[in-house]
């Protein structure tokens, strides 16, 4: 299972220092294609995407990334949303739950 990153040149760089291979900066124009690519790569199992590139893709998308387990997708930034439940769809546990 790899990590893969989509988004600007200035978003990715820090995923790229941080030894993550599948980084991929790309133009507001070719987002679109980019992700719908990766996330037909049988490899990945986890994709990180700027929450503000979420925004700008259409809502048919969108709800089938936020849903879906493979892989799990993060969005990152300003609004990361509930990362128990991020966790949780992960790895199949929830972390926190108490007896």
């Amino acid at each position: 299972m790899e990590i893969a990153v989509i988004g600007s040149e200035e978003f990715v760089v820090g995923f790229r220092l941080a030894g993550i291979k599948k980084v991929y900066a790309v133009s507001p124009d070719n987002l679109l294609e980019k992700i719908v690519q990766v996330m037909d790569e049988p490899e990945v199992g986890i994709l990180a995407v700027h929450t503000q590139d979420l925004e700008r893709l259409p809502p048919q998308l969108r709800a089938k990334m936020m849903d879906s387990v493979d892989p799990v997708v993060i969005p990152v930034g300003l609004e990361e949303g509930d990362m128990r439940d991020k966790i949780r769809r992960a790895m199949g546990i929830d972390l926190y739950k108490s007896k």
